[in-house]
């Protein structure tokens, strides 16, 4: 997403109706998709709250610290979820409505729960991982070996693995930041297979007359091949090509998150996990193993992409440097099975 601040005044259509003018508007301000459907479901939550039928131009601060006061109390939305919905009315009001809210707003807050991370022993991991098999399997393997985030693993391209260094570039994670993390040596076969099997599924995309995946608007414009070179291929791609819903191509999307999630549920349910594990326990999992093994927190830190140390501290602190000479947890694991 680029700066509004650094942008002149955009002005949608009048003629549209309103939620097409916030799409208008968060396009032109190049808003991640995901970004696009979330703040538009808030700003209709918001607009039925009122009834369904009032214009939120008649509506002011008031009326939102009502509704964020009301999420919070009788929703019980967590402190995040409650400011995402603030983020999503003040962009309406600022950048589509084109009004100030001079009131300052202050809602009912959520209350922010501090509950410790949940995280599986070694033993535990390695009976979930034994529980999945193919594409879903790797992944899992990834995010706990590597520390990625969901969609940083979903989101991968091939020119951001570096199996000869044994590096994962992490490109715009969360905060738009980038970050570079390791890549587990126990998975140098497996991602040389499926890099492989990518690059024979682009080519037969290409003899199609098809071959191209999204880039970011201005780097599109900068290098217009660039969404069908190799390197900007999906490492994870979904099995059928699908239409893109903002720019109407047909294009090989990234495989849903939903595969990954349903198939760690389902490997947690057949290993005999109690805990509630997902996706984002392995990262959890990754993270406290690396600092029981006396990888220093600062670079835990930088593995991990978290902007405040404090974040990283929830894990509990410890110490060591350069990432290239630092062992994944996953080759400590299969190492030991050898």
């Amino acid at each position: 997403m680029e700066n509004i601040t650094n942008k002149p005044k955009f002005r949608p259509n009048p003629k549209i109706k309103l939620m097409d003018q916030v799409r208008e508007v968060l396009r032109y301000h190049h808003y991640a998709y995901r970004t696009e459907q979330t703040y538009c479901q808030w700003i209709l939550r918001y607009i039925h709250y009122f009834g369904g039928k009032t214009h939120p131009k008649l509506l002011g601060a008031k009326n939102i610290e009502a509704f964020l006061s009301h999420l919070a109390t009788e929703g019980q939305v967590t402190a995040s979820t409650q400011r995402q919905a603030l983020n999503a009315l003040v962009f309406l009001y600022k950048h589509v409505l084109d009004i100030q809210l001079e009131e300052q707003i202050a809602p009912a807050r959520s209350k922010r729960s501090a509950s410790p991370p949940t995280v599986m022993t070694q033993a535990e991991v390695q009976r979930l991982l034994s529980c999945m098999e193919g594409k879903p399997l790797l992944m899992a393997k990834l995010i706990y070996g590597s520390g990625l985030r969901l969609m940083e693993c979903i989101r991968l391209r091939l020119q951001d693995v570096d199996l000869e260094q044994n590096l994962i570039f992490v490109r715009g994670g969360k905060g738009g930041k980038d970050r570079t993390t390791i890549l587990p040596q126990n998975l140098y076969d497996d991602f040389s297979r499926q890099i492989e099997a990518v690059k024979v599924l682009h080519h037969k995309d290409l003899e199609e007359g098809f071959g191209e995946v999204y880039v970011p608007e201005a780097l599109a414009r900068k290098y217009p091949k660039a969404s069908r070179s190799t390197g900007w291929q999906w490492v994870f791609p979904a099995k059928l090509r699908s239409i893109d819903p903002r720019s109407g191509k047909e294009r090989r999307h990234h495989v849903l998150e939903s595969v990954l999630q349903k198939a760690v549920k389902r490997a947690a349910e057949q290993a005999g996990i109690v805990k509630k594990v997902g996706c984002h326990t392995l990262r959890h999992s990754f993270a406290t193993h690396m600092l029981e093994r006396g990888v220093n927190i600062r670079v835990l830190q930088e593995l991990l992409g978290h902007a405040d140390v404090k974040t990283t501290e929830i894990y509990t602190p410890v110490m060591a440097r350069d990432i290239r000479n630092l062992q994944s947890p996953l080759d400590v694991l299969l190492d030991a099975k050898k």
